[in-house]
């Protein structure tokens, strides 16, 4: 494990590695969220990440987790989730910031919102130590 600051990440090959990734951690976790399956994301995420959504503040990888499954229950598993509009406006060596427009739909409803992913270089790897999702302004 490489420690940095408050944020920890484990050496798995998901946590990238390269300047460049940062883009790929976002793009993974985007993507395996729709799996509905939460093993599949604490390698992309520091263990005291803190998230926030609607239904409060989530910090650690078991409150993120809880945070997660409580609502793939709710929802069920045909729902999609994608992230658009990508704006990143922090991109550094050590940390970088993304806005983003985020979506989901099931077969019967459908919604977006808006988000805020922070990344941390964590001595060769990036991980994803913040997020905020909230509804988008009307």
């Amino acid at each position: 494990m490489s420690t940095t600051g408050n944020a920890t990440c484990s050496s798995s090959s998901a946590c990238r590695s390269d300047r460049d990734d940062r883009r790929d951690v976002l793009d993974a976790y985007a993507e395996r969220i729709n799996r509905h399956d939460f093993d599949l994301l604490t390698d992309l995420i520091a263990p005291g990440a803190t998230f926030w959504f609607s239904d409060g503040t989530h910090t650690g990888i078991a409150a993120i987790r809880t945070a997660f499954e409580t609502t793939w229950q709710v929802i069920g598993s045909d729902e999609h989730y994608w992230l658009d509009q990508h704006q990143w406006v922090a991109d550094a060596d050590n940390a970088a910031a993304c806005t983003y427009r985020f979506n989901w739909k099931t077969p019967t409803a459908s919604g977006f919102g808006r988000g805020t992913t922070v990344l941390k270089r964590v001595g060769d790897r990036w991980c994803i130590v913040h997020e905020h999702l909230s509804p988008w302004p009307a």
